[in-house]
């Protein structure tokens, strides 16, 4: 099939459902589960966990660091790309090292939930890092089976289902914890969560393995030079050096007004007078659902429209609903302002997903697909990681007000580089 004849096929309602209908569309949902579980675990649900354990607000901020392994991720995404696991290689390339991340992230939950901050938070901080270098590898794994097992013009359908998943971990990974720690507490939540990650171990069992060459047993130096070199020689070599980086940095700004706010989302709404039980039910619930929305409607919307305007579109809506957390502060314990905030954020982020999956999945080669996506996914995480880390000293001296407005403003930079790549943004049809 030719890739006018591929992009044709996605094209209408019948190609809409024919994309969701795809095997890899369920395969993804459960896969999107097990990105989404560990997520907030070692990030927002955690923050919460240190709060209730006395731990101080700058020592929250900077505790958010463990989740640099997401940023960093591509440093070792070349190792998942070019060598199988012994141990797992009857499982093939993708799911071999996936079946590992799933087994080394229940090893991090069960160490976390055995040495709590309020024992060691050195060894808590250690445990948390483990988890979250799995998780990420997680990332790294499904990002490029979702690529591989379908053309670019399927891959919104694909994201849609993945976000859907995701969404599930992350219902899961918040309000499900919340409702446990407020009954059991956070060790036996911790320990909880680990049961659900049998749904994303049998799905590995029995999804198919997609099409990928392994070289075995190359020198040092090739391997080297195919895995860590070739891929970044052959991004910026297809792209140009202007165009590459402009790329990058568009993808690093994209997600810096959800990242600046999200790590001191979960201090935000304790400090707002509501219970674990409150967080769950509205931020973890209800917001979730509400995000799965957004995500069907942007899983939808790239399989319809023009790429390039639905960016313009997601990242205004994911800065501007930051604006609602005033409303929240304005009027703190009110249900209905929590719902509110809830609702045009999540549905913002939910929306943004998809679309920023399917054009990063539009930019990778096929022969180099862990590694380019993982740097192009662990920058769209990177600034704002960076700066969200210090945003608890922001609250400390400034207030959370002054955090939502500069959150905000943060998108202007984003769109500023969108204009200037305008009219050399790459299209379904240009990736290999």
């Amino acid at each position: 099939m030719t890739q006018a004849a591929g992009v044709a096929r996605y094209k209408g309602l019948r190609g809409v459902a024919a994309a969701f209908a795809q095997p890899g569309a369920v395969t993804m949902l459960f896969f999107g589960l097990a990105s989404g579980l560990p997520f907030l675990l070692v990030g927002n649900t955690l923050s919460a966990w240190l709060k209730e354990s006395g731990v101080d607000y700058g020592a929250i901020g900077l505790a958010s660091y463990v989740t640099f392994s997401y940023n960093f991720k591509f440093l070792w995404a070349p190792l998942v790309d070019r060598f199988r696991l012994p141990l797992f290689c009857r499982l093939g390339q993708r799911r071999g090292w996936l079946m590992f991340a799933l087994l080394l992230l229940a090893a991090g939950l069960l160490s976390m939930a055995f040495m709590p901050p309020t024992a060691s938070l050195p060894n808590f901080v250690g445990a948390t890092l483990l988890a979250a270098f799995a998780g990420a590898t997680i990332d790294i794994v499904v990002d490029a089976y979702r690529v591989e097992i379908a053309p670019p013009e399927a891959q919104g359908a694909l994201a849609a289902t993945y976000t859907l998943g995701y969404r599930f971990g992350l219902i899961a990974s918040g309000a499900g914890i919340l409702l446990i720690a407020d009954q059991v507490g956070w060790q036996r939540g911790y320990m909880a969560i680990c049961l659900l990650l049998i749904v994303p171990i049998v799905t590995v069992l029995i999804a198919r393995e997609p099409e990928h060459r392994v070289r075995e047993r190359v020198p040092l130096r090739v391997a080297v030079q195919e895995g860590f070199v070739g891929p970044f020689r052959d991004f910026f070599s297809r792209y140009g050096m202007g165009l590459a980086l402009g790329l990058l940095l568009f993808v690093a700004l994209f997600r810096l007004p959800d990242q600046m706010l999200g790590v001191m989302a979960y201090p935000f709404y304790l400090d707002a007078g509501f219970t674990k039980t409150q967080i769950a039910e509205v931020s973890k619930v209800y917001g979730v659902i509400i995000g799965i929305a957004g995500a069907l409607l942007g899983g939808w919307a790239v399989t319809r429209f023009e790429m390039r305007r639905l960016l313009v579109i997601a990242a205004l809506g994911v800065a501007l609903s930051n604006m609602l957390y005033l409303l929240m502060a304005q009027n703190p314990g009110q249900t209905w302002a929590f719902v509110a905030t809830l609702s045009g954020d999540n549905f913002a982020q939910g929306f943004a997903g998809p679309v920023l999956v399917a054009f990063m999945s539009g930019l990778v080669n096929r022969s180099f697909t862990a590694t380019q996506y993982a740097l192009l996914s662990s920058l769209a995480n990177l600034p704002g990681k960076l700066i969200g880390g210090m945003s608890g000293f922001l609250v400390k001296d400034s207030g959370y007000s002054a955090l939502f407005v500069i959150s905000t403003v943060s998108i202007v930079p984003t769109l500023i580089v969108l204009a200037l790549l305008w009219r050399r943004l790459p299209t379904p049809t240009d990736r290999p």
